[in-house]
């Protein structure tokens, strides 16, 4: 009986960067995966769309999906957007068993791939101790995925950063306090001498660009890379495939 087919669903942009990144992770996840069949659809703005990518599947005698949504939070893609798609999917196809796998985050390979792009920008690990660190995620309305960006930036606190802010890239969010340019200069204000800013986004678009923009404006001393096809995150997406598997035994290993 083979595996089944890991499909991630990626939000999409009308920026190329963000289409290419995500096709460069989904092919790191096969070079660690061999054999597995990886599959990528876009929810708008891109091509292939979720459900042409069903459909493709279905013709071809797929006989099991997981889908996997390419988000850090569960927010409102997470929560009605990819199930709603998914359950229409189900309707059409119904010989095609589809089940969705959890969102990434939070997790530790998350904040590992977040401190190996810091480090890759030019803080070496023994710099932690007297750098603010800005966790710049796109924002959401959602409160339940602003607890869980509140909650990584404690978590990497107590992993010996100085000090450790939230900023969020979008206006609606972030109001006139909690932008990227904003925290930056509130961690000046409080005596940080250096600050870096860590975009927790996984491909650049434009509210990455937002956060880069506020970086600059604001004098950041670092500015990291997008999560990108790093190693820890897509060794993160076999996980969550294999969870979405074996939910009770919990996670094989990548």
């Amino acid at each position: 009986m083979s595996a089944p087919v890991l499909l991630v669903i990626a939000h999409g942009s009308r920026d190329p960067r963000h289409a290419a990144t995500v096709h460069a992770l989904t092919a790191r996840v096969r070079s660690l995966r061999p054999g597995l069949r990886v599959e990528t659809g876009f929810l708008e703005f891109n091509a292939p769309s979720v459900p042409r990518v069903l459909e493709r599947l279905a013709a071809e005698g797929a006989d099991e999906v997981v889908a996997l949504p390419l988000l850090l939070t569960r927010a409102f893609h997470a929560k009605s957007d990819i199930p709603s798609v998914l359950r229409e999917a189900r309707t059409r196809l119904p010989r095609l068993r589809i089940s969705q796998a959890d969102v990434l985050g939070p997790s530790p390979l998350l904040n590992a791939a977040l401190e190996q792009r810091l480090y890759e920008a030019g803080v070496a690990p023994g710099d932690k101790g007297s750098t603010g660190l800005v966790l710049a995620s796109a924002g959401s309305t959602d409160p339940e995925a602003i607890a869980v960006i509140a909650e990584i930036a404690r978590e990497l606190r107590h992993t010996g950063w100085c000090a450790v802010r939230p900023a969020f890239a979008s206006a609606a969010i972030a109001g006139e306090s909690a932008r990227t340019a904003d925290v930056v200069r509130a961690l000046r204000a409080d005596g940080v001498r250096r600050v870096a800013v860590a975009p927790y986004v996984i491909a650049p678009g434009r509210l990455p660009d937002r956060i880069a923009a506020g970086a600059e404006e604001a004098g950041a001393d670092v500015l990291a890379g997008v999560l990108g096809p790093s190693p820890a995150l897509a060794r993160l997406l076999l996980t969550r495939y294999d969870e979405a598997r074996v939910p009770v035994a919990g996670a094989m290993t990548a």
